[in-house]
């Protein structure tokens, strides 16, 4: 009979407050350890089932409110509509309640917290991040450059801008392996800035890929939203487990 997998509810003294973490694993061991950071809308039923699913393939997975600073989720609802006044100052307030500096204050609260949990067997971790957190991921990776086996990003937004502190700028520090899925005609990401980062991890020298999903619009991984793409996103996961197997 195979093990359940588990949902367990717990606080974490972060960076500037504290902050609500849910935790999947199956029931029967401890498993190596995965960050899931959301998307800019946060903690919901949809990335729940993410994150279940991956913890179903054998990894402790670790989903923090990382929007802690802002509030709890759930931060939108049924009303929200892209572009419109009162739904984007809710995106616009999640967006800066978590800067870049402030995702490189939390990544090693949030690594720890991981390692030591009794469902996490291994002292090196994983870290996953969707659009917004994609660049958190990255940063993860440099800042825990010792624990962080693999870092992924999908659809991540931002990965390069014009600031001295840009998400690619801290490649060079990490040492694990990099796996950045990227969406098609996404203006978060052009075609030129993706251009830029993989030169960044071409000149990097460390283990990586770095794809466009044809078809795949930002956001294609999360069900329920009007741009999820199914194929696109079992490739996700492939992808994802793969990259997972090899370094955890």
């Amino acid at each position: 009979m195979e093990s359940a997998v588990i949902e367990k509810t717990f606080e974490i003294a972060a960076a500037d407050g504290p902050t609500e973490a849910v935790l999947y694993a199956r029931d029967d061991a401890s498993y190596p350890g995965l960050l899931f950071y959301t998307d800019i809308f946060g903690v919901r039923p949809a990335n729940r089932g993410m994150a279940q699913r991956i913890a179903e393939q054998g990894y402790a997975v670790m989903m923090p409110n990382v929007f802690y600073r802002y509030g709890k989720p759930p931060f939108t609802d049924a009303s929200f509509k892209w572009g419109e006044p009162a739904s984007m100052k809710i995106i616009n307030g999640l967006f800066a309640s978590l800067t870049g500096a402030m995702m490189e204050r939390d990544a090693p609260i949030y690594v720890e917290a991981l390692v030591n949990r009794p469902e996490t067997s291994e002292a090196k971790v994983g870290a996953v991040g969707y659009c917004f957190t994609g660049a958190m991921a990255l940063r993860t990776a440099a800042v825990c450059a010792d624990q962080v086996a693999a870092a992924a990003s999908f659809h991540g937004g931002h990965l390069v801008t014009g600031e001295p502190d840009s998400p690619h700028s801290r490649i060079p520090g990490v040492k694990g392996e990099l796996y950045f899925g990227h969406a098609v005609e996404d203006p978060l990401m052009p075609p030129e800035a993706i251009e830029k980062l993989n030169d960044t991890l071409k000149a990097w020298g460390g283990r990586y890929q770095s794809e466009v999903y044809e078809g795949a619009r930002h956001g294609w991984t999360v069900p329920g939203r009007d741009i999820y793409n199914p194929t696109q996103s079992e490739r996700h996961y492939r992808k994802l487990f793969d990259l997972l197997k090899r370094t955890l």
